[in-house]
């Protein structure tokens, strides 16, 4: 098992001094229903009518505390939220601390009504004795953490935190915890910087002990919108979380953000690796993936760790699916033991009925090592969101391995780039060699005698010199080389995909060189 775990108790609560009201919230065993999104929507649309109050900071030295600081105060499992009865959920609460710099409201909803949950420092535990004294005891919570018994009935393991702004990130059964999701994103990788609209306040329904879902609620603010939340969690080998939201614009939005992924890509098997590592590969995700329901086309974009920053956008006219994915699974390609890139999820966005005309937007932002998320997947709308003019929008979001597509093409499984110009590569000056292995949907069904041939085009006045396709046993893929050569000074476009005669098997490969990057030696 590898994402945290720790083995329930279900014995009779002690109860401690200044923990009476906590415990009244946790005997309550029936959820009410009373509750709804509605609720929330009416409190976004009357606090879009009124000025952005930014929320109160704690206190300097909590703002200040070092990451093994922060680390250090731990919330006790034995004292989760409903540990008491016989739910399958529980909750633990996120202590407000380090970059957590904004307390958030957790209320509970319940047979007996809403109540606020309160802070109780006594919930948390300190090896630093000064430290645990100098805790406010009104600091505040930043989040939650939700556990359910995902391997076994006698072990709760942890699979989906809210914190921070308006990010959550979560896990199926056999993963580690890796890429996040957001509420909404604003005028992400703009010059004008980015807007980060925050859940202030949380209702979390309190589900009844066999439910195998748990409805939570978030109302959302920020200088330039509200808005309200409803979130259907379903966790099992993949989690599902079905979104429901209406947004109110205080402001016209200039590059609104819907369905956003955040993400880490620091070197791959496409790109160089940075000098003094080890490790073969380090990336939570490795690709972008776009399904076209208009056109039928799957497109996917591996990703990069560019030395600027590089923003595309992928026209969309009926956007059917998006996702970040981890195509890579196998522990040989990283050989990290603590980190377990290889069980990093995937996340896929499945909107629910017709979106419009709108791009998909890829940003990705230079990274000089694993710790920051420099990757930004969103959709937006074609035309601009004004002002005044409230919006829904509703979708699926499911964590679990690339499988959770259910993609019929044949898949890109690995991309090689190296230079067009070395042995092995070809003979090209100022070229690049492309590999691009596929495999899996039609592609499996055929002899490795069969007739395939590659659709390559290159883009921006870029040049294909040469490619061919050619069937590799031992992987049992088919692979498309290629050598093409970018305009002068320029970038470097590239759009792939198999065929056999008239009929497409591959979804389409699609690659971005800068002409900045690091694929020769400094001088060549």
């Amino acid at each position: 098992m590898n994402n945290p775990s720790f083995k329930p108790r279900r014995q009779g609560a002690v109860v401690i001094p200044g923990l009476l009201l906590w415990l009244v919230v946790l005997a309550t065993p029936v959820p009410v229903s009373a509750f709804d999104l509605q609720t929330v929507v009416d409190k976004a649309r009357a606090l879009a009518a009124e000025s952005y109050e930014a929320p109160e900071v704690i206190p300097k030295f909590m703002r200040e505390l070092s990451y093994d600081q922060y680390q250090d105060i731990r919330f006790d499992p034995e004292r989760s939220l409903w540990r008491e009865s016989t739910s399958r959920f529980e909750v633990m609460p996120i202590p407000a601390g380090l970059f957590y710099t904004h307390p958030v409201t957790i209320n509970i909803v319940d047979a007996q009504g809403i109540h606020a949950l309160p802070f109780r420092r006594e919930l948390f535990t300190c090896d630093d004795p000064d430290l645990a004294k100098r805790i406010p005891p009104d600091l505040g919570y930043a989040g939650f953490k939700l556990t359910y018994p995902l391997q076994t009935a006698e072990e709760h393991n942890q699979f989906l935190v809210f914190a921070g702004a308006s990010y959550f990130r979560a896990v199926g059964r056999d993963n580690a915890f890796g890429l996040s999701a957001r509420g909404l994103a604003l005028d992400t990788g703009l010059p004008s910087g980015e807007d980060f609209p925050a859940f202030v306040e949380y209702w979390l329904v309190r589900p009844s002990p066999a439910a195998k879902e748990i409805m939570v609620y978030a109302l959302l603010d920020g200088r330039s919108v509200t808005g309200a939340y409803a979130f259907t969690i379903t966790p099992g080998p993949a989690t599902s979380v079905a979104i429901k939201a209406t947004i109110f614009p205080r402001t016209a939005l200039n590059l609104p953000g819907i369905a956003p992924l955040t993400s880490m890509f620091y070197y791959g098997d496409n790109t160089a690796r940075p000098p003094g590592e080890w490790r073969r590969q380090v990336h939570d995700s490795d690709g972008l993936l776009i399904h076209d329901g208009m056109s039928g086309e799957w497109l996917w974009r591996p990703l990069l760790n560019p030395r600027t920053l590089q923003m595309d956008a992928f026209a969309v006219t009926n956007m059917r699916g998006f996702g970040l994915l981890q195509r890579d699974l196998d522990f040989r390609d990283y050989l990290d033991t603590e980190a377990q890139y290889h069980l990093r999820p995937s996340a896929w966005v499945k909107p629910q009925g017709d979106w419009g005309k709108g791009q998909v937007v890829l940003v990705q932002l230079p990274s000089p090592n694993e710790t920051n998320d420099n990757i930004v997947a969103f959709w937006t709308p074609a035309e601009q969101v004004a002002a005044g003019e409230p919006f829904t929008l509703e979708y699926t979001l499911q964590f679990g391995n690339s499988a959770i597509v259910g993609e019929p093409m044949g898949q890109a499984i690995k991309t090689l780039v190296g230079d067009g110009n070395r042995t092995g590569g070809g003979a090209s000056a100022g070229a690049y060699r492309f590999i691009v292995d596929f495999a899996g949907g039609p592609l499996d069904k055929l002899s490795p005698r069969a007739k395939i041939v590659g659709a390559v085009t290159a883009l921006e006045n870029g040049e294909v010199l040469d490619h061919y396709v050619e069937y590799v046993p031992t992987q049992r893929c088919w692979r498309l080389s290629m050598l093409a050569k970018p305009a002068a000074d320029g970038p470097l476009d590239l759009r792939a995909y198999l065929k056999q005669d008239q009929e497409t098997l591959t979804e389409t490969w699609t690659y971005r060189l800068a002409a900045d990057n690091d694929m020769r030696r400094q001088g060549d």
